[in-house]
């Protein structure tokens, strides 16, 4: 991944990210990767909680945000706070600009945000999340 120019309260280096993360988190966290849709534990789950990162562990999106866009991955309509995910401009396909989310709390690869799609949510955006990069931790009942 790029370096944003700034440092982040969880930092490691490439060394102990590929220690801690299986090779399939590693390509998608710490490499940009895109998991293959439809095929992420968390693409249909309905179960309540907080998802967290799956890097360094900050809290992310809630499910009650999250929402079927029908898209292939997780969708969520806002993050848990506004200062969880930062944004960065991603030119990596060639004529389709995209919004990157990452963890503001470690910099890792979450997904990206579209907007003006017309889905019925509360801010008209689809955080579209990759499953690999998140933790479901569920609501006490």
């Amino acid at each position: 991944m790029e370096p944003t120019g700034h440092s982040y309260p969880v930092t490691k280096d490439d060394a102990q990210w590929r220690e801690e993360l299986s090779p399939s988190e590693y390509a998608v966290l710490r490499q940009a990767g895109t998991e293959r849709p439809f095929i992420g534990e968390y693409t249909d789950t309905k179960t309540e909680g907080v998802y967290a990162c799956r890097a360094c562990g900050a809290e992310l999106f809630t499910s009650q945000t999250k929402f079927d866009s029908h898209c292939g991955w997780p969708s969520f309509y806002s993050p848990l706070a506004g200062d969880s995910v930062e944004y960065l401009e991603d030119t990596s396909l060639p004529g389709r600009p995209r919004v990157e989310v990452r963890c503001a709390n470690c910099g890792s690869h979450l997904g990206h945000v579209f907007s003006g799609e017309g889905y019925d949510t509360p801010t008209d955006q689809r955080y579209c999340i990759n499953s690999i990069a998140m933790t479901l931790r569920p609501s006490e009942s």
